[in-house]
């Protein structure tokens, strides 16, 4: 019996075979190397500090306490983020020139500058004057930095929509605060929204940094776990997992918005 593969199932297959070749490659290497140096690999340790069962009662570990930070991090900039980027676009759509100077100089300023320095700027300048606690710096940090990306994305979802939906809105009476809120940003998420959850792939990513004003996300239980158990292979690697892991399945998200809203578009 001859089965005949898809070219797309063929696609995938070859991706999961690269993917898990890729995985036996780290795997080999890190066992050799460690044998080498003579690390005494203590995986059977890792479990405790993800959560534990004693007495029928569930304990989360710090890493898991961790994690719930990291998501709490990414779950108020993701939102802070995209009001900030969607005012920042539409300042620069707009037809006040003090508007698009600001929307471009908050752009140019974030932008350019790194965010390891965006957030001590915050945490160490700022956050004494306005009494921000460190989970505010961070959030606040992480939303300005994300928003100049967010904005860019809010703008090309905007500009794409065609011309005669802003003059048949205008025909209709509308005014611009009309037009945006019924005709044009209803039609611009649709566009907007795979690019923006692929946005909070890289916040996610980025959300690591505010270890280093001692926010206790993920990275911070992981770097104090190590101080204290010299466990830095299985630890580090336990970390990376939970990211990648993160990240994989909201990539995943973003592919299936992108056919889904790429379907609707071809009705």
């Amino acid at each position: 019996m001859n089965i005949i593969l898809r070219p797309g199932k063929y696609s995938k297959l070859v991706d999961i075979g690269k993917f898990a070749l890729l995985i036996a490659v780290i795997a080999w290497l890190l066992l050799r190397g460690s044998s080498r140096v003579g690390y005494n690999w203590q995986w059977y340790r890792v479990p405790a500090y993800f959560f534990t069962f004693e007495g029928g009662v569930f304990t989360p570990g710090p890493l898991l306490d961790g994690l719930w930070v990291t998501l709490e991090i990414t779950a108020y900039s993701l939102v802070l983020a995209s009001v900030i980027g969607l005012v920042t676009a539409l300042l620069r759509l707009s037809g006040s020139r003090i508007g698009r100077f600001i929307a471009r100089l908050y752009l140019e300023v974030i932008r350019n500058s790194p965010l390891l320095v965006q957030i001590f700027f915050l945490y160490f300048v700022l956050a004494p004057v306005f009494e921000l606690e460190r989970f505010s710096a961070a959030v606040i940090a992480l939303s300005l930095f994300e928003g100049a990306y967010a904005s860019e994305i809010f703008r090309a979802g905007i500009v794409s929509i065609r011309r005669g939906q802003w003059e048949a809105a205008y025909s209709l009476g509308l005014s611009s605060f009309d037009t945006y809120r019924i005709i044009i940003l209803p039609q611009a998420l649709k566009r907007i929204l795979p690019p923006l959850t692929g946005q909070a792939v890289s916040l996610i990513k980025d959300s690591a940094l505010v270890s280093t004003i001692a926010v206790y996300d993920l990275t911070m239980q992981g770097r104090t776990i190590i101080a204290e158990t010299f466990l830095t292979f299985e630890i580090w690697f336990s970390v990376a997992a939970v990211y990648l892991i993160i990240t994989l399945s909201l990539s995943q998200l973003v592919h299936l918005l992108e056919i889904k809203f790429g379907r609707e578009a071809d009705v």
